[in-house]
């Protein structure tokens, strides 16, 4: 893409609009008319998620332009630029749309209006990049001028369970996303919003409102029918990839430079993930995992009960930003293994709230198989458990150098174990289907490292 894309972008606004779809009608179940805060009645304070406007497209000089509400299936082609102007929604109630994104392509969110792409309940994002073409969802500035929270993200709306209900008495629990991103939640858990595969997304997560970041990807009650494989989140300024309940599953997961958490679930998330990376930046960042079942009621069904396989969280021993390894809270419960936990300043693995003891102590909560190095290993508080006896009370666990290849390197780093490291052996996969058989512990398989040659490195 040359400097001259850029500028055509930037003066964008002068295009004309084609009008794609029907005229505007009586709302639908996810048209707030101005966005807004995520209240159970779709109101708000006027976030971006507008999503109210009939959905525009206009392709000009090798640029699309998209807007509003696309009610129409759409295919976007690797020839053209698409810019993301404000909240471009994917579907409404009445029509389940497809938007089908070719291998190659390049999606920009325009910093401007907070562009931001956003599924809605029952269509389809079927986003399939290859290693050699991936698809890139990134920051409308030219390189070098990119940032954090340049744009809002990509947002997927499903129909699986969750368990923080904006109507307790509702026979299906639902709940409206943040930043006017729409209601997500049913009782589908075979749901499927999709396809992702070799997908990166860069620079997004805008700041909506005080505490009100939109993260990279947010799967919002998405199913286990969708697909999502080789997934990179560089340089968000919120979580990486969060999921709000739902049952999606997911390989391959890159997060790198994330200002805050880097995988984030709650609201009763019971998917699974297998070979995940992280990596924090010295700049920003906050968590590996923050794990929570509901902030409201820790207690509450269904619970966040997820299995992940195969994970390796950095942080960065030089930044007072790189908190905690694994934070696992408000009652959530997990099987975690395989994990490798190394340069978190606060600890590498902390177990907060008495229900995520209970958890713990009845077996729901367990981590096996697994490598911590940190300055603080532990947490040493007030909660009613050791978390230094959990661990070491998890089959194959061990406090060790796990000897990664240049895990610490922004520009070009190497999280690969090296000779002699005790990562190159003693892991077990869980024997669930899902999973694909391993002895390794950590995210990357020493002999093949599926981080290369699609993903990027360093801040720009």
């Amino acid at each position: 893409m040359n400097h001259s894309i850029f500028s055509r972008l930037a003066l964008g606004a002068s295009l004309g609009l084609v009008l794609l779809g029907a005229a505007c009608g009586d709302k639908d179940e996810d048209d707030t008319g101005t966005g807004g805060d995520g209240g159970a009645d779709g109101g708000g304070d006027g976030g971006t998620g507008d999503g109210g406007t009939t959905g525009e497209v206009e392709c000009e000089d090798g640029v699309c332009i998209v807007s509003g509400t696309i009610t129409e299936d759409q295919v976007w082609s690797a020839d053209y630029a698409w810019l993301l102007r404000g909240g471009v929604f994917i579907g409404d109630d009445e029509n389940q749309t497809v938007l089908t994104i070719e291998p190659g392509t390049t999606v920009y969110g325009e910093s401007a209006t907070d562009g931001m792409l956003v599924i809605r309940r029952g269509s389809k994002l079927m986003a399939e990049g290859t290693a050699e073409a991936p698809i890139v969802f990134t920051s409308s500035k030219s390189p070098g001028s990119r940032a954090r929270g340049d744009w809002g993200g990509l947002i997927i709306n499903g129909r699986a369970p969750i368990n923080a209900c904006s109507d307790p008495e509702a026979v299906d629990c639902e709940a409206y996303g943040e930043g006017g991103t729409g209601w997500y939640g049913g009782s589908d858990p075979e749901d499927s919003s999709g396809a992702l595969q070799y997908v990166r997304v860069e620079f997004a997560g805008t700041l909506i409102s005080p505490d009100n970041e939109l993260n990279g990807i947010a799967f919002q009650g998405v199913g286990r029918g969708t697909t999502i494989e080789h997934i990179q989140v560089h340089m968000n300024s919120d979580d990486g990839v969060e999921f709000f309940g739902g049952t999606a599953q997911a390989r391959y997961l890159l997060t790198t430079g994330i200002g805050d958490d880097n995988l984030d679930w709650t609201d009763g998330w019971q998917g699974k993930v297998q070979f995940m990376v992280a990596q924090q930046y010295d700049d920003n960042g906050d968590n590996g995992i923050e794990a929570d079942n509901n902030a409201e009621d820790n207690a509450a069904e269904p619970a966040s009960n997820p299995t992940i396989s195969h994970v390796t969280l950095i942080g960065s021993p030089d930044s007072a930003d790189s908190d905690v390894g694994m934070l696992l809270r408000e009652g959530t419960r997990a099987s975690i293994s395989n994990a490798i936990v190394v340069g978190w300043n606060d600890a590498c693995i902390d177990i907060d709230n008495d229900q995520t003891w209970l958890n713990a102590d009845a077996g729901d909560l367990a981590l096996d198989h697994s490598l911590v190095s940190c300055a603080t290993n532990f947490t040493a508080d007030d909660d009613p458990g050791s978390v230094q006896d959990w661990f070491e009370g998890g089959t194959g666990n061990s406090a060790a150098d796990p000897k990664l290849g240049d895990a610490f390197n922004q520009a070009a780093p190497d999280f690969v174990p090296g000779s002699g490291s005790p990562a190159l052996s003693g892991g077990s996969a869980p024997t669930d289907s899902f999973f694909q058989a391993a002895t390794f512990i950590g995210g990357v398989d020493p002999a093949d490292d599926w981080t290369a040659g699609w993903t990027t490195a360093a801040a720009n």
